[in-house]
C-alpha cells in the first residue's frame, strides 16, 4: 500500500478493449490508484496513458518489465488475453506485487496452481473477475435464497447463448482459442454465481461439440478475415455441489435465437428467475408456489452502480484490514478446475470429481463500498 493508508497502486497490464470498463470506475474507487499502464501495443500504451492523465495526475505508459520493477506500483490489474493470465500473474508476484486478474484465472487448474502457490508462500493476494457478483443483481438473489422466500433450494437451470463474439468484436479470434469459447468466457460468469449461491461444486459430467460453422470478423479492420475454431462451441453439463443440489449449465456461441430462460432457481416453495450475471444489477423475480406470478424482489443487497474494478478495491480493503477478498484466486480457480472439469468429463464420457472446495464468499450488505466494508 502507499503512504496514503489504503491505497493501492495499480499498474495495469493490457489496455485493449476490456479496460477502458475498469477505468470508468477505478477514478471513482477512493482505495485504488492507477499510477502506470503497459502494453504489447506501446502506442496504444502511450494513448491510454495520456487519456487517463487528467485531472491533475500523471499515469505512466512503462514496458511490462518496467512496469514489474517499478516498486511505486503495489498491485498489477492483468487484462492481457487469456493464454498469458497464468504468465503474467506468476511475473506479477515474483516482482512482490499483488495481482487481480481477467477471467480465466489460467488455462488449466496445473497452470493456475503455481501462481497460488507462489502468492502464499510470499503473503500476497491473488483476484480474479468477475467481481459482476458483487453488484445488486446476484447479491440480492443470493439474500432472496438466504431468506427462505423459494423454501429450500433443489436446483438451477443456466441458459446463456449467443451466435458468436465475432459479430461485434473487432478482433474476435482469442475467443476461439484454448481459454475462450463460450464455457470459459461466459461460463465464470455463471459458475462464480451458482458457487455464491449454492456454495462449492462437488462434480460434473458434460458433454461438448465444435459446430462446422465457418466463422469470419463481422466488424472493423479485420472483417472478413476467416477465425480458425480450436474450442468446443456447444457445451452442457450437469454439476452436483457439495451440498446436494443440482445445477444444468447449457452455453453456446451457435444458437441464432432462442426462448429459454437465462438463469432459474427452483425451491420448495416457489421459482427465483436471476438476472443475468454478466451484469452488475438487473431484477430478481419470484413466483410464490401460493400465487404460481412473477412479482419483482426489492433490492436488498450488493454494492449499487458498482462495475468492473469493485472486486479489486475489496481486494485493497482486505489487505488494509487483513480479511478474505471476495473475488478471491481460489474462487477463480476452483470456477477454472470446474470448467476443466467439463471438458474432461465430455472427453472421456464419465463424471469428474472437483478435487478443489472453497466457502461461499462473505455477503454484500445494501448500503456499503468496496472501500469501506
Amino acid at each position: 500500500m502507499s503512504e496514503a493508508s489504503g491505497v493501492l497502486r495499480l499498474g495495469v497490464i493490457g489496455v485493449g478493449n476490456i479496460s477502458s470498463q475498469y477505468f470508468t470506475h477505478i477514478p471513482n474507487l477512493p482505495n485504488l490508484e492507477l499510477v502506470a499502464v503497459a502494453d504489447v501495443n506501446e502506442e496504444r500504451a502511450l494513448q491510454v496513458a495520456a487519456e487517463q492523465s487528467e485531472g491533475g495526475k500523471t499515469v505512466r505508459a512503462l514496458t511490462v518489465d518496467e512496469l514489474l520493477a517499478d516498486d511505486g506500483i503495489d498491485a498489477v490489474l492483468n487484462l492481457t488475453i487469456p493464454q498469458a493470465h497464468a504468465a503474467i500473474g506468476i511475473r506479477a508476484v515474483e516482482s512482490g506485487k499483488h495481482v487481480y486478474g481477467e477471467k480465466p484465472l489460467a488455462l488449466t487448474p496445473a497452470e493456475a496452481e503455481p501462481l497460488l502457490a507462489l502468492a502464499a508462500e510470499k503473503g500476497l493476494r491473488v483476484g480474479s473477475a468477475p467481481d459482476t457478483v458483487l453488484g445488486t443483481g446476484i447479491q440480492t438473489a443470493r439474500k432472496t435464497l438466504d431468506d427462505g422466500a423459494i423454501g429450500e433450494p433443489i436446483a438451477a437451470a443456466i441458459h446463456w447463448s449467443a451466435p458468436g463474439h465475432e459479430l461485434w468484436h473487432p478482433a474476435p479470434a482469442f475467443y476461439y482459442q484454448p481459454g475462450g469459447g463460450p464455457l470459459f468466457d461466459m461460463g465464470p460468469y455463471y459458475l462464480t454465481s451458482i458457487v455464491t449461491l449454492f456454495g462449492p461444486i462437488a462434480r460434473v459430467s458434460g458433454v461438448a461439440t465444435t459446430s462446422s460453422r465457418q466463422r469470419s470478423v463481422a466488424t472493423g479492420p479485420l472483417a472478413g478475415t476467416a477465425i480458425p475454431v480450436d474450442v468446443a462451441t456447444h457445451v452442457s453439463a450437469l454439476l452436483e455441489h457439495e451440498n446436494g443440489l443440482t445445477t444444468t449449465v447449457t452455453v453456446s456461441f451457435d444458437v441464432w435465437k432462442s426462448r429459454a430462460p437465462l438463469f432459474e432457481v427452483f425451491g420448495t416453495e416457489g421459482t427465483m428467475a436471476v438476472p443475468d450475471p454478466n451484469r452488475f444489477d438487473g431484477d430478481v423475480e419470484i413466483a410464490p408456489a401460493a400465487t404460481r406470478e412473477w412479482q419483482t424482489v426489492p433490492v436488498s443487497a450488493g454494492w449499487a452502480d458498482s462495475g468492473r474494478g469493485f472486486g479489486l478495491a475489496d481486494m485493497a480493503r482486505a489487505i488494509e484490514t487483513d480479511r478474505p477478498h471476495r473475488a478471491s484466486g481460489e474462487l477463480a480457480f476452483h470456477v477454472l478446475e470446474v470448467m476443466d472439469g467439463i471438458l474432461r468429463a465430455a472427453a472421456d464420457h464419465t463424471v469428474v470429481e472437483i478435487a478443489s472446495t472453497v466457502d461461499r464468499p462473505a455477503p454484500v450488505p445494501l448500503g456499503s463500498t468496496p472501500a469501506t466494508w
